[in-house]
């Protein structure tokens, strides 16, 4: 079963270079709805629990400084499918190899350097909303948006 909640966050390079608004433009384009955002500047303690699953990597360090290197957007949105159907509107990873017209081909720079992260799971997007939103800015719109 599918959940109706992903989280995404508009990372340093892409809010530097003033993409936040056709980012969010295709995001809604896309029909997903924005429950919960905020502009905000991860510290390295911060980041590197945001993204402990990739310790021990060869390109953790670098990820932790480019995050921590200017402020992100990060967002919680809903739609049916959300995370299967953001991962399609983001594209893959490498820029070089992601679809035409995806938000990754047209606004990130590189692998390293890319405009956004998506959850890759509806687990992982709970506990991504979790890990930016407390539970009054996750439901101070609607008390089912993260119901999965």
């Amino acid at each position: 079963m599918s959940g109706n909640i992903t989280f995404t966050m508009i990372k340093p390079g892409a809010v530097q270079n003033e993409h936040i608004g056709p980012i969010l433009s295709m995001i809604n384009d896309a029909g997903f709805r924005i429950v919960s955002m905020k502009y905000v500047k991860l510290r390295t303690k911060q980041a590197e629990v945001f993204y402990s699953v990739h310790k021990g990597k060869p390109f953790f360090k670098d990820l932790i400084k480019f995050i921590t290197s200017g402020p992100v957007i990060a967002a919680i949105l809903e739609k049916e499918n959300a995370v299967q159907d953001y991962r399609e509107l983001i594209g893959t990873t490498d820029p070089t190899k992601a679809a035409e017209g995806t938000i990754r081909k047209l606004f990130a720079k590189s692998i390293e350097h890319n405009a956004v992260h998506g959850s890759d799971s509806d687990e992982n997007a709970v506990r991504e909303c979790n890990f930016f939103f407390s539970y009054n800015e996750r439901f101070a719109q609607d008390g089912n948006c993260m119901s999965v």
